[in-house]
């Protein structure tokens, strides 16, 4: 399929923050190793850029799935972060999703371009790709007002 433009168009990308908990202990976040440019062996959130002939739900379903091995989860949508220079390859707006699970019925896979996945816990979430600092504060202050709705049973942290 051919597509001709008279003006620029940016690239469309979805980006995950999974929040996993197991009985009496912290929150911790799911992070992916890049395999691939930019931020090649840094850290990141788990996501990519959408096909053509995916939705942006489909998308972050599929990009949890191929990096970290995650699937069957509910994520919801977050926000869509548009920032001029968030990616430095090219002009990128990305939907972000968040999602809570359990990390006991959830392990780990790598894959595509991870060379890695792994849980931090939130005091300890190293420097990581892109804009990703910022989605994931978006992520957790979400996840605090939800919680005024009623209590869900692990630790948050200190921010809480």
């Amino acid at each position: 399929m051919q597509y001709t433009y008279d003006y620029p168009r940016p690239a469309l990308t979805v980006d995950c923050v999974v929040f996993g908990w197991q009985a009496a202990q912290r929150l911790k976040v799911l992070l992916i190793q890049r395999r691939l440019p930019p931020f090649r062996g840094q850290w990141s959130l788990p996501g990519g850029f959408v096909r053509l002939e995916e939705s942006v739900d489909a998308a972050a379903i599929r990009e949890l799935q191929e990096e970290a091995g995650i699937s069957d989860v509910f994520l919801e949508q977050l926000y869509t972060f548009g920032a001029v220079e968030r990616d430095p390859r090219e002009r990128v707006v990305s939907v972000a999703y968040y999602a809570l699970i359990d990390l006991q019925t959830h392990p780990l896979q790598a894959a595509t371009d991870a060379s890695d996945a792994q849980w931090f816990a939130l005091t300890e979430v190293p420097t990581i790709g892109f804009d990703h600092g910022a989605i994931l504060d978006c992520a957790l202050a979400r996840l605090r007002s939800k919680l005024r709705y009623g209590p869900i049973g692990f630790e948050l942290g200190p921010k809480i």
